[in-house]
């Protein structure tokens, strides 16, 4: 009963790449919190070229927050672009964490 529940409320996972001014500025925390404040799973972390990685689970609506918010000038450092992709949520995280 709860896989016919969770896919009612179209769980979806997304994959984004932040690029711009975003290591260093507390970037992962901020978003980490917006996350959770969106009882979110998944794990943000910095790459080597500078961009970082979140990757986020849950129901679509929140996803949609979390890109929005992303994509705004409410996030710390400075966003230049976000890449992102959304597909089928794997359900593999519990919780959501700093990589």
């Amino acid at each position: 009963m709860g896989r016919h529940e969770r896919q009612a409320q179209e769980v979806v996972r997304l994959d984004a790449r932040v690029f711009g001014m975003v290591q260093g500025v507390g970037f992962r925390y901020w978003t980490m919190g917006k996350a959770e404040e969106l009882r979110l799973s998944g794990q943000v972390k910095n790459l080597d070229d500078g961009s970082v990685s979140v990757i986020a689970e849950g129901p679509e609506p929140q996803i949609r927050d979390l890109l929005d918010w992303l994509n705004s000038n409410r996030t710390p450092g400075r966003v230049e672009r976000v890449d992102a992709s959304m597909s089928e949520a794997g359900g593999s995280f519990r919780g959501f964490r700093v990589g």
